[in-house]
């Protein structure tokens, strides 16, 4: 197993129309950031669905335009508006789009992305179908006899699946293979789900919200441990995400726990040189870390606090001095994990991670969103 993080951008549910209207805009200026600030330590971008707001040629005409500025790999998943025209034909003229459901090996990580809105009409008819549940099925064996970690990529939560048949039969399957992350589109708004053994995430829609400024998450996995970080469009670089250890709040595995001397590693983004990265720790002493070529990671060993929660800073330093940073808090054995329901739904919620961009208010214009 590669023991190099795998990181990945997402950008949330587009519903592109028209090229004048702002969200076309803003499409344009995240590709933009992204290829020339974070592609050359990206492994692809993610798009989750409702690519095109009425399934139009024309509006993928657009989405693919903009696509095309991006050097690494790109996957599309469908979505319900993705099907207002009654099917996917348009969307797999896209020059970017691949076959769904799809198998990529990355980094030791299986990334299995999968359609559930193939058998609707436009609206929330979210279903998996005995045959991709049978190629599910094998994905699911092949990456355990292999070792790998789990990543699964579906438009919306397992709890949406029309067929509670369905649900059970997902959740179940995530259960017994360890799926580390299943990442989605659909709410419209920051969501983090962490069921004590998968975390789900979902990021704000790039075309509808009702909560916070425009941007796009990026999420590590690293040997288990799940990072995400919401990037507002407008944040200056260098940006920093912690990929190890895991904050409290994502954590999936009693091995996630820290103690003794542990080690930080972060990746820094950004087209500027870093001169340097440092930590502080409890006691407010800053101290320099040290760059893994191979990896393109900062790492560090600290001494675990003892106490429930550690904080745990990284600071990072262009050529220009511009500094960027960013805090987590991992969690020693003295801290309870909450109780879980794991029934694939939002109810093992964070809840409010407002610092990242996730206010818990759930507003949205989908049936997951809750009145002001």
């Amino acid at each position: 197993m590669s023991s190099a993080p795998l990181i990945f951008a997402h950008i949330g549910d587009l519903h592109i129309t028209k090229a004048r209207e702002q969200n076309y805009i803003d499409l344009l200026s995240i590709v933009a950031q992204i290829e020339t600030e974070l592609s050359n330590q990206l492994d692809f971008v993610l798009l989750p669905g409702d690519n095109a707001d009425n399934g139009l040629p024309e509006q993928y005409k657009l989405v693919a335009t903009a696509l095309k500025m991006l050097s690494i790999p790109v996957y599309l998943l469908a979505g319900d508006h993705d099907m207002e025209q009654g099917g996917l034909d348009y969307f797999y003229q896209m020059p970017v789009a691949r076959q769904l459901p799809l198998s990529v090996a990355i980094k030791g990580k299986r990334c299995l992305f999968i359609d559930v809105c193939g058998s609707g009409s436009g609206g929330p008819d979210f279903r998996i179908g005995n045959q991709q549940f049978a190629w599910l099925q094998k994905e699911l064996d092949d990456s355990k006899n292999q070792d790998e970690e789990i990543l699964l990529f579906m438009h919306t939560f397992p709890s949406d699946l029309k067929d509670k048949d369905e649900q059970v039969k997902l959740n179940r399957l995530l259960e017994t293979y360890r799926v580390v992350l299943v990442d989605m589109g659909h709410t419209h708004y920051n969501e983090i789900t962490n069921n004590g053994q998968t975390v789900f995430t979902a990021t704000r829609s790039t075309g509808q919200i009702e909560e916070g400024p425009v941007g796009y998450s990026i999420i590590s996995i690293n040997q288990g441990i799940v990072s995400w970080r919401f990037k507002h469009l407008a944040d200056p670089f260098p940006f920093v995400l912690i990929t190890a250890p895991a904050d409290y709040r994502l954590i999936n595995n009693p091995n996630q726990f820290v103690s003794g001397k542990y080690r930080v590693s972060a990746t820094v983004f950004g087209s500027k040189q870093i001169e340097r990265a440092e930590f502080q720790d409890a006691q407010d002493e800053w101290t320099e870390m040290i760059f893994n070529n191979s990896q393109k990671t900062w790492s560090a060993e600290i001494d675990a606090a003892n106490q429930p929660l550690n904080s745990v800073t990284v600071k990072a330093t262009d050529q220009t001095g511009r500094p960027g940073q960013w805090t987590i808090h991992p969690a020693t054995t003295q801290y309870k994990l909450p109780e879980r329901v794991k029934d694939g739904s939002d109810v093992d919620t964070i809840g409010a991670w407002t610092e990242n961009g996730v206010f818990g208010t759930q507003l949205g214009p989908n049936r997951n969103g809750k009145p002001s």
